[in-house]
């Protein structure tokens, strides 16, 4: 077997893993930190507003001081970790919250302008120079009689974000890494639940292919896949069984035309080169004739099963009166009666029953049921045939007092060419396909046949008929 869809499947499983790392190490950082600095823009913004609609104002009109404004930045700014700043519109530092007050020393940044966050509201760089490294910065101004006075700036290191970008990444990373452990569960499964069970049934068709019917295995699932598996090993039981009924079915028809031609060419070498004497040839001519009366029927018996075989239901289907067929089919046998002391008697429901079925056939059904009834009765016994009728169905009994089946072989009584032991015994002559015929017929008119039998007391076939409308028209 190719070991590919296995291998594929890993495979997959394997890039799916990398490409996931790939795109989650490429996109997420950058989107995770934009995400970050915009949440923390936000934030920082609502409070540059906060601080020059209040304590920047106030400054500017002159309503507190600087050391006060400065205490009370500074505390708020330790609280979040960021510079605050309050500039004048020409760049000039007013307050610092990252150094002391100096009145003294004019502080200015070098090309100071406003609107270097373009519409938005915060800018990521070391702002004008002042930084060594990157910050976020926000611009909040301070208004007074529709006037903008100054700035407030506040600033936030960039490497704290990073930082904070770095530790969500990190469970990311680590819940990736989890979860793609975990997922080796759904490929162990796939190995059990589907690989392993698919590998027994390529296997068994690699068997089955190479003429290996008899090859068995087992899928314990209740799946699909389980049902597939139990198909195969059903269809593969149906041809082994097929083919070990078709090589004894070769041997059976080998052996039975084999017989009687062995038979009837030793007869008539013997009686060519004299060992039989001419007086005694009219006694082996009877039975040359019988062997060739058995091949005969041997071969008719085969196209009649051909025949049923290849047709299946096309049947000449007519309403006719059942009870005319049984008569005449038992005085058929009036000769063969008379010479084994048997009796038939016939116990028939109403003078006329029709039925609807193939009258040609199922007088075949009845002849081969009376033959063997016969064939297997003890000299001095009765054989019944009986009818009875139950709702829209008529039930033909035929009952005898013979020798009886043994019970191991009542399921094989309709397999072609089967003779049980004690049948064997009884009857040279029979060919094995007589109950087979019947059990064809019946199955081709869609009805059914049982049997009970006692080895040592009898046997009864009871087998059923579909009741013609004419019966209700008579009564």
């Amino acid at each position: 077997m190719r070991k590919t869809l296995y291998l594929k499947f890993v495979l997959a499983y394997f890039i799916f893993g990398v490409f996931s790392f790939i795109v989650v190490s490429v996109f997420v950082p950058s989107m995770t930190t934009e995400r970050l600095v915009r949440e923390k823009a936000e934030d920082l913004y609502s409070e540059a507003v906060l601080i020059a609609d209040t304590y920047a104002t106030e400054l500017y009109n002159s309503e507190t001081d600087l050391e006060t404004v400065k205490r009370q930045l500074d505390a708020l700014a330790l609280y979040m970790k960021a510079i605050i700043r309050i500039v004048n519109p020409s760049g000039r530092l007013v307050l610092d919250t990252d150094a002391p007050i100096n009145v003294e020393e004019v502080v200015i940044i070098k090309d100071f302008d406003p609107t270097v966050t373009s519409g938005s509201y915060y800018v990521t760089d070391n702002f004008f120079d002042s930084f060594d490294s990157e910050v976020l910065s926000v611009l909040a101004p301070i208004t007074s009689n529709y006037m903008v006075k100054g700035y407030v700036v506040i600033h936030y290191n960039m490497s704290n974000i990073q930082a904070s970008c770095n530790s969500l990444l990190s469970v990311s990373y680590i819940t990736m890494v989890v979860l793609f452990l975990l997922s080796l569960i759904i490929l162990i499964f796939f190995t059990e639940l589907v690989y392993v069970p698919l590998r027994k049934i390529t296997y068994a068709t690699e068997q089955y292919a190479s003429g290996n019917m008899h090859y068995e295995f087992q899928v314990d699932s209740e799946d699909e896949i389980g049902y597939l598996a139990g198909c195969l090993n059903y269809m593969a039981s149906q041809i082994a069984g097929a083919e070990d009924d078709q090589k004894k079915f070769v041997a059976n028809i080998s052996h039975d035309f084999r017989s009687p031609l062995t038979s009837i060419r030793g007869y008539l070498d013997a009686m060519m080169d004299g060992t039989i004497p001419p007086e005694m040839h009219d006694k082996y001519l009877n039975i040359l004739l019988n062997e060739t009366e058995r091949l005969t029927k041997l071969t008719n018996s085969l196209l009649t099963l051909n025949n049923l075989n290849t047709k299946g239901m096309l049947l000449d289907r007519t309403d006719f009166e059942i009870n005319r067929i049984i008569r005449s089919t038992a005085a058929s046998f009036e000769g063969t009666c008379r010479q084994k002391a048997v009796s038939v008697e016939l116990i028939l429901t109403d003078d006329e029953m029709y039925v609807n079925a193939d009258m040609g056939k199922i007088q075949r059904v009845l002849y081969n049921l009376l033959d063997n009834a016969i064939k297997f009765s003890h000299h001095s016994s009765v054989i019944k045939v009986e009818t009875s009728v139950k709702k829209n169905k008529l039930f033909i009994s035929v009952k005898d007092s013979g020798i009886g089946i043994p019970k191991e072989d009542l399921k094989l009584i309709w397999d072609r060419f089967y003779k049980s032991d004690v049948s064997r015994g009884k009857d040279k002559k029979g060919t094995g396909l007589g109950l087979s015929i019947v059990k064809e017929i019946l199955n081709s008119h869609e009805e059914h046949i049982n049997v009970i039998s006692t080895e040592g007391a009898g046997s009864e076939f009871i087998f059923s008929l579909s009741l013609s409308e004419r019966n209700e028209e008579n009564d």
